[in-house]
């Protein structure tokens, strides 16, 4: 491997970190491993700190793929609960309203997803990297402004629905989908379409591409994986002399 050159590195994203800590740690490791003191890094594609799966990270020359590496086709498997919202449409948040689901079955939401299938409109969740004004619109809401992004043209290859617990109100998917997708906003969005609310409890990338979760090393595997790879571009004394 020639970091310098340019690797892409698969990572599986941990629960609760979010990407740029993941990055930064993989950067530090490569970097120490190097003896440089800091190694080019970028990542293709953010995930949210309560998402796990694939982070492609590109180091050296290989940053620049990184715009073509995000046009890639991406999976997604999601656990959605029914009856409910939160300011995030995740658990980042606590609940901030209820709604009812008796009227929710199994017939009504295998009527319902196949509307979010093709070319679609979807506004971001505020809480999101969307600048508004040079600005982040998370950092906008968490200073308390009001945000209010504008919706986005985006395409949704398939939704699969693998599961429905109608005892405690969840249902989880798989998604393929294009460029800038939020399954945030898709939950959200899916929620007011069976006459309810929604937000993620689980959230997990499981394809960018062709590399899938299987592919990928686990952050707490990184180091005992980078000692096993054949590096080219090591600085040592002998060759710093």
């Amino acid at each position: 491997m020639n970091f310098h050159e340019g690797e892409i590195i698969r990572l599986n994203k941990p629960y609760r970190m979010s990407s740029f800590g993941a990055l930064a740690r993989v950067r530090y490791l490569i970097s120490q491993k190097l003896g440089v003191k800091r190694m080019k890094t970028g990542h293709a594609g953010t995930l949210d700190p309560l998402a796990t799966g694939v982070l492609l990270l590109c180091t050296g020359r290989a940053t620049k793929r990184i715009d073509e590496l995000q046009q890639h086709t991406k999976e997604y498997t999601a656990t959605l609960q029914l009856g409910a919202t939160t300011a995030s449409y995740d658990m980042e948040h606590p609940v901030d309203a209820t709604y009812p689901t008796e009227h929710i079955t199994l017939n009504l939401i295998k009527e319902t997803l196949p509307k979010f299938v093709g070319e679609i409109q979807q506004v971001p969740p505020a809480y999101s990297a969307c600048k508004v004004n040079g600005d982040r619109a998370y950092d906008l809401m968490r200073k308390g402004r009001d945000v209010e992004l504008k919706p986005k043209t985006l395409r949704i290859d398939e939704i699969e629905l693998t599961s429905f617990d109608p005892a405690l109100m969840q249902m989880s998917i798989r998604v393929v989908c294009g460029k800038g997708t939020y399954i945030r906003a898709l939950a959200r969005d899916i929620g007011e379409a069976l006459g309810s609310g929604a937000y993620l409890t689980a959230l997990c990338r499981t394809r960018v591409g062709d590399v899938r979760i299987e592919d990928c090393v686990t952050l707490d595997d990184f180091p005992q994986w980078l000692d096993k790879q054949t590096i080219e571009d090591i600085i040592t004394e002998e060759n710093n002399i």
